[in-house]
């Protein structure tokens, strides 16, 4: 007689970014599979709020400006740095696990500003681990990311490689919550685990992006900036590929880890280019530039310890790419 499967029992999950690109999309799949999620988001400036407004009305629907939402969350519009918010939502909301995705984002932006991503990427993400700790959180996924890797020239980054020379402030930051969430799994036994995303694209993009600024460039005839002469490659990594590497970790509950999430192939720059313009039909107007500071090469992921958990990308730059032009169109009523 065949075994019955064990029903997954409901949780509550905090999304902090939940208005966010990957955290939008992660809260959708939660809410699809059954979870009740929770966001705490502030809708700031960075890049223009219309965009996560969009994603909160448009992915998740049924957005209205009470707290209480029919569709399976609760968003409240607040900071990560509001310890009396974060207490509420705690107290009041029993969170079950957190998947912590709000920060200030952007290896050249952080060049201009290091003591907001110091606040923002360092200084929250320990309050938020404090809150995990007192309510007795069962599991805190966090984002980390590939430029903790610095300029490693030996690839593909694993994650047993030396990770101790970040060369930009937003590297650094990642590099710390990583070293601040071992200390929380040591002592208060909390699990943790942060993923080190390698270049995320796709639909609801931030618009800060490569992939975005070139379609945008591309479509209206204005040359696009490409730095380091096109000698650039990285895991392009799709946004649904992400978000399942994100539940995989989410309900494997390890005691501590950081973990690789990266597509399966390096792509060159300059093939990342040709494909948007196939998908365009629009050859772009190429400005060469020096490499910009903070910036590496080549970002190229080993990602066998995700795949030990069931994890596998599904998405490469050819189809993924033709989504977002696909998404990007839509959005903008582009015929």
């Amino acid at each position: 007689m065949a075994k019955k499967t064990e029903k997954r029992k409901k949780q509550t999950v905090l999304v902090t970014g939940g208005a966010g690109f990957i955290g939008s999309a992660t809260t959708k799949a939660l809410i699809d599979r059954g979870d009740r999620v929770v966001i705490i988001d502030n809708f700031n400036d960075y890049y223009d709020p219309t965009i996560k407004e969009d994603r909160i009305k448009v992915l998740l629907k049924g957005y209205k400006k009470s707290a209480k939402l029919p569709n399976g969350y609760t968003i409240y519009r607040g900071d990560i740095r509001d310890a009396k918010l974060l207490e509420k939502i705690f107290k009041k909301e029993k969170i079950d696990k957190v998947v912590h995705l709000a920060a200030m984002a952007g290896v050249r932006n952080s060049l201009r500003d290091p003591g907001l991503y110091v606040d923002v990427n360092i200084v929250a993400t320990t309050l938020l681990l404090d809150m995990a700790v007192k309510y007795k959180i069962k599991n805190f996924v966090y984002a980390s990311s590939s430029s903790v890797y610095g300029n490693n020239t030996k690839l593909p980054f694993s994650e047993s490689d030396p990770v101790d020379t970040p060369i930009s402030p937003y590297a650094a930051t990642k590099k710390a919550t990583e070293l601040i969430a071992h200390v929380y799994s040591h002592i208060y036994k909390l699990p943790t685990t942060g993923l080190r995303f390698f270049t995320v694209y796709g639909p609801w993009g931030r618009p800060d992006m490569a992939l975005f600024l070139f379609t945008r460039s591309i479509l209206s005839g204005e040359p696009i900036s490409v730095f380091n002469r096109g000698k650039m490659s990285r895991n392009f990594t799709y946004v649904d590929d992400i978000v399942a590497g994100i539940l995989t970790t989410l309900d494997a509950n390890l005691p501590y880890d950081v973990v690789n999430i990266g597509g399966d192939r390096e792509e060159t720059l300059l093939r990342f280019i040709e494909v948007i313009e196939e998908n365009l039909g629009k050859k772009a107007k190429r400005k060469l530039m020096p490499i910009q500071p903070g910036d590496v090469p080549s970002t190229v992921a080993d990602i066998a310890k995700l795949r030990k958990l069931g994890w596998a990308p599904t998405t490469q730059i050819e189809r993924g790419i033709e989504q977002f032009v696909n998404w990007y169109k839509m959005y903008y009523q582009i015929d």
